[in-house]
């Protein structure tokens, strides 16, 4: 908590200097940063440098109206509390946002802060394997927020997935004034945005073969007994770790694309539109997953237990077929002298002729019924 109460006196402190933020705090523990840049109409200036430098070269260039619309870009993975005090320091972040993103297991949420959107994202990676099993991990979850202001942009990522490297070479490479970056800070959000949304759309697709396959196995010939209820409830786990990740976020996105949200640029809101739609289509793909799975796992507990009733009709049957002789058997074993049959020539095989008989009769009849 102390670091959170210094970084209270610290957003006031910044919000008396102005919004171009605190340059004389110390320099950034640089472990956690991955890639640290400042961008100028849609193009990448310079190379990577430290936050601080970042920091105040985009307020240099605010100096002069060519310098209107740079950012910075920071990087993080896992930070600490002391690696991202500085930062948090230097561009006025909100201590509550702060919080959420060193601590991390986040609800995925949008969150504004004055003049700075916080933004949480679950990653989504799937994890390969050749069969799926009782303890079969079917989906990886990390965590991804980014901080959005006036003139930067901060990423904290969670988890040794969901890197943004590949994103921001792939804007880096459409660097002109007609590109993403050129855009600002609210088109960097949108990118991660439809990054994210765009590999829960690939885990859709893949964990759609695993559903196919529980489903194949529960109404195979061999029903209930070849299919794994363990297989399918832990599935069923799996994808309700993606619909935490997934719902959540329906709302969020919709509010900034929704014309009240000013801190979006109403071209950006286009795109979050078009990412809200994707983000719907995945939940309705992932509720789809859990109903389906709701009703195998029913179907494969009733085909179980119908197979147990199965298993007891036969039971049953045998052991009534049995009691026949053990009833005769017990009579003619009591020891009494004067019984039907004890001193005639062929008592003994008779019986054994009417035991085969009514044993054989009733094996029949088991079998019509459907019983054996």
């Amino acid at each position: 908590m102390s670091m959170i109460n210094s970084l209270r006196a610290a957003v006031r402190t910044t919000r008396r200097r102005g919004a171009a933020g605190v340059y004389d705090v110390p320099e950034d523990a640089a472990s956690a940063v991955v890639d640290c840049a400042v961008y100028q109409h849609g193009r990448r200036r310079g190379e990577t440098c430290s936050p601080r430098e970042a920091a105040r070269r985009v307020k240099a260039a605010h100096q002069f109206p060519e310098g209107e619309g740079s950012f910075s870009w920071i990087g993080l993975h896992e930070p600490t509390e002391a690696e991202f005090e500085g930062i948090a320091q230097r561009f006025g972040l909100h201590p509550l946002a702060v919080e959420d993103a060193v601590h991390a297991h986040q609800r995925p949420k949008v969150e504004r802060y004055d003049d700075v959107l916080f933004a949480v994202f679950k990653t989504i990676r799937y994890v390969e394997h050749d069969q799926l099993t009782p303890t079969s991990e079917v989906v990886e979850t990390g965590e991804l927020m980014v901080f959005a202001g006036r003139d930067f942009v901060i990423t904290v990522r969670h988890g040794g997935h969901g890197s943004l490297q590949e994103l921001r070479h792939r804007l880096e490479a459409d660097a002109d004034e007609a590109g993403l970056l050129a855009k600002g800070p609210a088109a960097v959000l949108h990118a991660i945005a439809d990054h994210v949304v765009d590999n829960y759309l690939l885990v859709a697709e893949r964990l759609q073969n695993d559903v196919d396959e529980i489903e194949y196995g529960v109404f195979s010939a061999k029903g209930g007994r070849s299919a794994d209820v363990g297989r399918v409830y832990q599935l069923k786990r799996e994808v309700l770790e993606f619909k935490r990740a997934v719902v959540p976020l329906l709302r969020p996105m919709q509010q900034l694309s929704e014309p009240l949200q000013r801190l979006v640029d109403p071209d950006i809101q286009k795109y979050f539109r078009d990412v809200a739609d994707h983000l719907a289509r995945v939940a309705e793909q992932v509720h789809g997953f859990d109903e389906l799975l709701n009703s195998l796992l029913q179907a494969n507990l009733a085909q179980v237990s119908v197979a147990q009733n199965e298993d007891m009709r036969k039971i049953t049957a045998w052991a009534a077929i049995f009691a026949v002789p053990t009833m005769i058997t017990g009579v003619y074993g009591m020891n009494f002298e004067y019984m039907p049959e004890l001193h005639h020539k062929y008592g003994y095989p008779t019986v054994l002729g009417a035991i085969a008989l009514i044993c054989v009769g009733m094996y029949r009849g088991f079998r019509r019924n459907g019983w054996l």
